[in-house]
């Protein structure tokens, strides 16, 4: 078995683990717990009261959080002044989790909404400087479907 099998084997790792820079990993950690009901695991602190790595777990998943290091090139999304993408969220509630978000601080980037694909979505933006989207299935809808709602909505034919 190589490396890679081995730890992506482990129960903290997986095939992709995504790593999220923070301003305030600690301040973080514990905001994800309150608004998402995360579990935190190990942390890697280092001088001057900041993390280089604190395990954060997310129902299956594992998201790693660290501090901004400016003087490395380690950012937040706040110092940058956004984020390109998002993580999601995949709940059996998603109303309820949405609204813990929310009570907790997080801003609302797109409505929770019933969507063409067949779930119940919408994204917030956590207070600091990352994207979520939660998202609950409701419905099985065939491909066909999905491809003539999604050109539709963008002002075309599905090709």
């Amino acid at each position: 078995m190589n490396q890679q099998t081995n730890r992506a084997s482990s129960p903290t790792a997986h095939t992709i683990t995504p790593h999220l820079v923070v301003g305030g990993a600690a301040q973080a950690a514990y905001w994800y717990q309150q608004a998402f009901g995360a579990q935190v695991g190990a942390r890697i602190p280092v001088p001057g009261g900041k993390f280089i790595q604190i395990e954060v777990r997310l129902g299956d998943a594992t998201v790693m959080l660290a501090d901004e290091f400016p003087d490395l090139g380690v950012l937040s999304p706040l110092t940058l002044g956004g984020t390109y993408g998002a993580l999601d969220i995949a709940t059996e509630e998603a109303d309820a989790l949405w609204d813990r978000a929310v009570a907790a601080g997080a801003t609302v980037y797109q409505p929770l909404q019933d969507m063409f694909w067949g779930d119940r979505h919408g994204q917030l933006i956590d207070p600091f400087g990352h994207r979520w989207g939660i998202s609950q299935h409701l419905r099985d809808v065939p491909p066909e479907e999905v491809t003539r709602a999604a050109a539709a909505m963008f002002g075309g034919e599905a090709g």
